[in-house]
């Protein structure tokens, strides 16, 4: 294995920043790496000419997290503090605990940063927060938790509030008390990091400051135009700091209304990433792969780096790293990995007659732990005592980089089979020595949002949870996700944990009829899949939590089918066969209780082979194992809430009372805080850095306060919209279908501008226009309207501009459409799905319905009418970067011609967005711009009248051309002050 740097010297140099391992300072046959400002470029130094200027300020960093760009402006991510937190076959596991992210702009800014965050280390250990490393270093550990606050500069928001307390006490890395006891409002507002800023500046007398509003992307008086810096040069209060309002180098040739957006939330980003690699949930190791579980490690060459050797499932900084990959630098490349890592030691007493008193001793404290394992010398046995063993557990949980993100914005199901919120946990069982003659052992289990098309509602306490798509739709990707897992794990075990009575019993029965197609399909020629489904708030109700036994005898018999993983002498003695997929709605508290149970089951049966019989429920020495769990589980939830979990005074104490009652109320409405005020840019940001979208996702959140989601393909959606759509609404056989399109309409025909907009199908045959309406939920036709082409009186395109209250919106480029004005006459129709399926125009003229042209059968989802049908981002996540929704917005009727017909009407359709956050691929093609596809729909259309000889009905010659729908400044017109103060008031919340 590429041996890794360990720590690193970072120069701000004049070209660019230098990386040189700092434990080869003086040695020139190691040379370091140069990352050229403005343009990022890597290169190798020539070891004989890597000296530069003593004067150039320098950085003392544990490692590179990679390296990100967010329009202009580049920044290099690296460790300043981290913390020892186990230590297994003798190789070292860190957890990061600081992060310094210098910008690569220019040499001041770099050196501007580094200075800071000198200072800000030389200030923390001078008061004293120095944390253990066994490192020797020039600096302390807990130091880097101040990480650039240079971010903020003199910003006194940033400053007034202690970086080493935001991260020890906020919503991202807080435990609960030990009595269980605080207040409410002191929980939601005061002592939640993550979030307290906007609580202080809301309910401060003084406001929010010009500077403050900039960074928090809300208007201000300033020009817009004029470019500032995100990194000031963090100079003390009432310093002058105007130089940082100056142009950077680089990016003085980019115009700044490109950028504007980027640069407004900037330091948002800054700032969330920040909180996100401080919350001390990533873990790394210089030289042990911790992302792949006993048993798993398949055969390769050891000489490969080690990011070629990690499970690319858990590699969480790889997008970050990749400039380093590309650029072969593999000695800077160090995986990173989200989740959690613990460690105990105990001692049990062999000889101990009664099974509740069989452990003898503990060593829970982290630094205890590892200096066992130090002090170990190939025997269990250390402690001298007669009749004693020591065992070490280790408890890992990795996250999976795949639909990543929070709570109530990444659930369920992906097209690829991803499932939100997947975790591996793997619990370890060894000697303190980790001895090749000794067994070791490993009992595995997964998590994972139940896995079909659903969506929460963030804004509710009990969220109901909503279906999407049809029944075949959700069941190829459920197959293609007990594919995968049974391809990794073999054999699985479902259990189930939601409720089978109230809002959670349809997604569960959904869950089990999903599961029963499947084994039905696989039938004796495959593995079926085992479901068990505990009714877990029932059977425990009254906090009586101990009944989860009952659930523990149902699995007995597929647990000891499945077994546990045992290595000897560095070979695999036996292989777990099989997995316990056990998962609630959210896959947090229920969760954690029930994998905890699972966990302690199989520690017994392995001291059990061991020769030690314990009774872990019985023994109340035991508290260890439970705290050691409840951590674990709070690390889950923290990383997928931002709060710990819920039901953790029993899995700590295995006693449930009302002060932990209390305190999972305080949780509550701590995580119902963070869902609708830090969740959605917090999940664009997660995004942005795993490498899913590009800085387009800020676009989209500054327009609509939230981003889409980038794992469901919404042109293979849309492409099976046009294809259910043509299949439904052409009666006719021998009408040639021309052409079929997504695009924006406004909720009501014949106006140009009502909301919300919503996403349409529109189909073009040889004899008709259909504009229908679609379910993006259930895959359904909820309405269309057909236009024979015999009475289209004219067709025109132009500026179409529903909003202007961001930038991207007031795009007169981006925001264009179409407008087709025709005669109404007896050829045209208009039906609505509701079961009766009325014709609302001319019903002389049309007698079928369409539940006679029914979709094919096996489809699960049924036909209900919906006011106003929804767009397939209203569920999934909302990009329609062009629109914001205006309920108090009336209908504007468009003037499509000089003297038109007062009998008239009109259909309006305005274009997709073209640009796509999405992170381009090897197979992305060019995406014709909003302008170009609108121009081509009308040519089509033009074509299609003009070239097969329609005539037109009222013998009005066909009118074609170009003119704006809705102009700029007439939209601006239209625009109210609740609209803006609406608008303004998101952005003050979100951003």
């Amino acid at each position: 294995m590429t041996s890794l740097a360990r720590k690193l010297v970072i120069v701000a140099a004049v070209d660019g920043l230098l990386l040189q391992p700092a434990s080869q300072r003086n040695n020139r046959s190691v040379p370091g790496i140069q990352i050229r400002y403005t343009t990022n470029e890597i290169t190798q130094l020539d070891p004989l000419k890597q000296d530069h200027d003593s004067s150039s300020k320098s950085l003392e960093a544990y490692g590179i997290v990679g390296l990100f760009t967010v329009a202009a402006s580049s920044y290099l991510v690296s460790i300043s503090s981290r913390r020892l937190v186990a230590q297994i076959r003798g190789k070292e596991i860190y957890v990061i605990a600081g992060v310094a992210l210098i910008p690569l702009s220019s040499q001041s800014e770099a050196q501007k940063t580094i200075e800071q965050v000198r200072q800000n280390l030389k200030k923390a250990s001078s008061s004293g927060k120095e944390e253990r490393d066994t490192t020797d270093s020039e600096t302390s550990e807990d130091e880097g938790v101040q990480l650039a606050s240079q971010l903020d500069g003199p910003d006194e928001e940033v400053r007034s509030t202690s970086p080493v307390s935001e991260i020890r006490d906020g919503a991202l890395d807080r435990r609960p008390s030990a009595s269980g006891e605080s207040s409410v409002a002191e929980d939601v507002f005061n002592k939640k990091g993550a979030y307290g800023r906007f609580a202080e500046r809301w309910f401060s007398k003084k406001g929010w400051s010009v500077d403050k509003r900039r960074n928090l992307g809300m208007s201000t008086n300033d020009d817009p135009t004029k470019e500032f810096s995100p990194v000031p040069s963090g100079g003390k209060e009432g310093q002058d700091t105007t130089d940082t309002a100056q142009p950077k180098e680089g990016v003085a040739n980019t115009q700044p209304g490109n950028l504007s957006v980027a640069y407004t939330l900037l330091p948002k980003l800054l700032r969330t990433t920040r909180l996100l690699l401080c919350s001390e949930s990533f873990f790394f190791s210089y030289d042990h792969d911790i992302t792949r579980r006993i048993g798993s490690d398949p055969a390769r060459n050891r000489d490969l780096p080690l990011h070629k050797i990690v499970d690319p499932l858990y590699f969480w900084n790889r997008s970050l790293a990749s400039p380093f990959i590309n650029a072969g630098q593999h000695r800077f490349i160090l995986p990173i990995m989200q989740g959690f890592i613990g460690q105990r030691v105990f001692t049990v007493n062999t000889k101990a007659s009664d099974p509740s008193e069989a452990i003898a001793a503990l060593k829970a404290n982290v630094d205890e732990v590892i200096e066992l394992q130090d002090n170990a010398s190939g025997t269990s046995n250390f402690t001298a005592q007669k009749n004693t063993t020591d065992f070490l557990i280790t408890l890992i949980s990795r996250r999976s980089i795949m639909r990543p993100g929070l709570r109530y914005l990444r659930r369920g199901i992906d097209d690829e089979g991803h499932t939100a919120n997947s975790v591996e946990t793997e619990q370890i069982l060894s000697s303190p020595s980790w001895s090749s003659s000794e067994k070791i052992y490993s009992f595995t289990q997964i998590r994972g949002s139940i896995p079909l098309y659903f969506s929460q509602s963030p804004y509710s306490f009990k969220p109901v949870p909503i279906l999407h798509h049809s029944f075949p739709t959700n069941h190829t990707a459920f197959k293609r996700h007990f594919a995968d897992v049974s391809r990794v794990y073999d054999n699985v075990q479902i259990v189930v944990l939601v409720d089978k009575h109230g809002v959670e019993a349809k997604i569960g029965e959904e869950y089990e009829e999903h599961t029963k197609h499947f084994n039905g399909e696989v039938g004796a020629n495959g593995k079926n899949l085992g479901f068990e489904w505990f009714d877990f708030h029932n059977i425990c109700r009254g906090m009586k939590f101990e009944n989860v036994s009952i659930l523990m005898d149902t699995l007995a018999l597929k647990l000891k089918q499945f077994g546990t993983t045992v290595e000897f002498n560095n070979q695999i003695q036996s292989l777990q066969s099989g997995v316990l997929r056990v998962n609630c709605m959210d896959c947090l508290d229920r969760t954690n209780v029930v994998q905890s149970a699972c966990g302690q089951r199989a520690l017994e049966k392995q001291l059990e082979a061991e020769g030690v019989t314990i009774n872990l429920q019985a023994d109340n020495s035991t508290q260890w194992f439970n705290t050691l769990w409840a951590d674990n589980g709070d690390a889950i939830s923290k990383q997928y809430s931002s709060t710990a979990a819920l039901k953790g005074d029993f899995t700590r104490t295995r006693k449930r009372n009302y002060r932990g009652a209390i305190n999972d109320l305080n949780l509550t409405l701590a995580r119902y805080f963070n869902n609708i005020v830090n969740d959605y840019f917090s999940q664009a940001a997660i995004d942005f850095l795993l490498g899913n979208v590009t800085h387009q996702v800020f676009e989209e959140f500054e327009a609509n306060m939230r981003s889409g989601d980038p794992a469901m393909s919404m042109q293979k959606v849309r492409q099976s919209a046009i294809d259910t759509s043509s299949k439904i609404v052409i009666a006719d056989s021998t009408e040639e279908l021309i052409g079929g399109w997504t695009l924006l309409c406004p909720q009501q025909f014949d106006t140009v501008r009502t909301f919300p907009f919503e996403e349409a199908v529109l189909l073009l045959t040889d004899v008709a226009l259909y504009a229908v309406r679609f379910d993006w939920n259930t895959e359904k036709v909820s309405s269309f309207e057909k236009v024979d082409l015999r009475n289209v009186l004219e067709i025109f395109c132009g500026v179409y501009i529903t909003s202007t209250l961001s930038s991207v919106q007031t795009d007169e480029q981006r925001n264009v459409g179409f407008v087709v004005r025709y005669n109404p006459g007896d050829a045209n129709i208009a039906k609505v799905n509701t079961r009766s399926l009325s014709t609302v125009v001319n019903p002389q003229a049309a007698t079928q319905t369409l539940e006679e042209k029914a979709p094919p059968e096996g489809s699960k989802a049924s036909l209900t009418s919906k006011s106003g049908a929804t767009n397939p981002f209203s569920a999934l996540a909302s990009t329609m970067s062009t629109l914001t929704t205006s309920p108090s917005t009336s209908a504007a009727k468009a003037k499509p011609s000089s003297t038109p017909s007062s009998d008239n009407k009109i259909l309006c359709f305005k274009a997709l967005p073209a640009r796509s956050s999405l992170a381009p691929t090897d197979s992305s093609t060019p995406t014709p711009s909003e302008r170009e596809h609108i121009r081509s729909i009308c040519d089509e259309i033009q074509k299609t009248i003009v070239g097969n000889g329609v005539e037109n009905a009222s013998g009005a010659p066909l009118e074609f051309g170009e003119r704006d729908i809705i102009s700029l400044a007439e939209a601006r017109k239209s625009t109210g002050y609740l609209e803006t103060w609406s608008h303004e008031l998101k952005k003050l919340v979100w951003a």
